[in-house]
Order: C-alpha cells, then structure tokens, then sequence
C-alpha cells in the first residue's frame, strides 16, 4: 500500500505478436520466459498492489503457466479489445481501458522489454513521486537517460556545442531522454492530458544498465548476456 488507504496498481501491457524480435515477450531468456523478469520484479515490489495485465495472449499466458489470481492473487489478466489491438494502437487507448476499469489511486506502467528494472529502483520512483505530488510539483513521473555527449543534426550542425571551442563531455549540459522503463500516474492525471506523461512530470534517471530495452534484435543479446549474469547470482553491483 501507498500511504493509508492508497492503492497503487502496476500496468504491464503484454501482446502475441512483435514487430521485430519475434514472439519475444514469451521467449526464454538466462533461464525463463522474457515476461517472467519483470513480472517478478513487480510482485516483490511491496509498494505495488495489483499488477494487471492488458493482453491479447491469454492462452500463450497459460501454455507459460500463467494464470488469473497468480502471484498470491495479485495478477489480474484482462482481455485486450479487439478495437485496440495491433502494432499502430497507441499505447495510451490501452492504458485508458484499463484506468477505466480498474480502481486504483496509483498506476505504475512498465514493460515486459525492461527485464533489468529492479525493485528497488521502482520503489525509489515511487517515492520521489509521492514526495514531488506532495509538494505539488508533480502530477505524474517518467524514466529518462542522462546524455552528455556531442550531438548532431541529421546534416551535421552541431546542436548542443561548438566544435570551435571544444569542452569535456561531461561539461556539457545533459540532454535527457524518455527511456520508457517506468511511468508513474494518477487517474486525474491521465485524464487531463490523455496520456501517461500529466502537465507536470517528475524525470527520474534510472540506472543505465537497468535502462536495457528489448526492441531489436541486438538488444535481446545485450540483454540476455546480463540477465545471465544476475540469474547466476554474480551480476554488477548496482545494476
């Protein structure tokens, strides 16, 4: 529980089908089933309440040995609509069918392709959220990485220094980047603005290696070499 009398629900979206690493929310990975990582993840979050998943896989679910009520009752599987099925459905329209029929004053958005994400981290975002609404600087939170390096145009003008004047790279302003590992969120908050980001977000950087995202098939590599590693018990400290 958040607070008293608070709930906070963990949304991890889940589909059949992907576009470039086939199947791979449901391939093995160092051991287990790509979606199993987070999963865990979550249910050892004690902050989390309710994790719901949106899905229009059901039954590759149960072939995985996921059901209903798994988890000491926490998973709550719900049926993708066909009407926001597919590759080009914005993952807001999913997320709004499940703020709508979900009670909960929190909601945590994640994604299967963010096997890394550890609890603690999670706990840490919740935290500087709850503290950030508290004050009434935010109404909602997103992960990004910090960037302090030269960039470029498509064209090649330099776009955040002077190739004239060079400076140490760590004496550049960072840039930060949305890195879609985590979004923290009210209700009220997605309401306003029709999307998981409110009109006052809280950036919050996670940790560069929990910040793998599976989306090619070069990431799954990257990925799995150190999911191997954590797996054996022997991962990075403070990965």
């Amino acid at each position: 529980m958040i607070g008293q009398a608070k709930s906070l629900t963990a949304l991890l979206p889940m589909k059949a089908h992907s576009a470039r690493v086939t199947s791979k929310n449901f391939r093995n990975i160092a051991g287990k089933p790509l979606f199993r990582w987070i999963l865990d993840t979550l249910a050892a979050t004690s902050e989390i309440d309710r994790i719901v998943i949106n899905t229009d896989a059901r039954a590759i679910l149960a072939d995985n040995g996921l059901e209903d009520g798994d988890y000491d009752s926490k998973v709550l599987i719900r049926d993708r609509k066909p009407e926001i099925c597919g590759d080009f459905v914005s993952m807001n329209l999913v997320l709004e069918d499940d703020i709508n029929n979900v009670d909960s004053d929190y909601f945590f958005m994640t994604h299967t392709t963010n096997p890394l994400l550890e609890s603690k981290t999670i706990s840490a975002m919740i935290d500087t959220f709850l503290r950030g609404e508290e004050k009434g600087d935010a109404d909602s939170l997103f992960t990004v990485n910090r960037h302090q390096t030269r960039f470029y145009s498509p064209d090649g003008i330099p776009i955040n220094h002077d190739p004239d004047n060079l400076i140490r790279t760590q004496d550049l302003p960072p840039y930060l980047e949305e890195n879609s590992v985590g979004y923290l969120f009210t209700p009220a908050s997605f309401k306003k603005t029709g999307a998981r980001i409110g009109d006052r977000p809280a950036m919050f950087e996670t940790p560069s290696l929990q910040s793998v995202d599976i989306d090619e098939p070069a990431d799954w590599y990257m990925a799995e070499s150190l999911l191997m590693r954590v797996a054996a018990g022997d991962g990075p400290e403070g990965l």
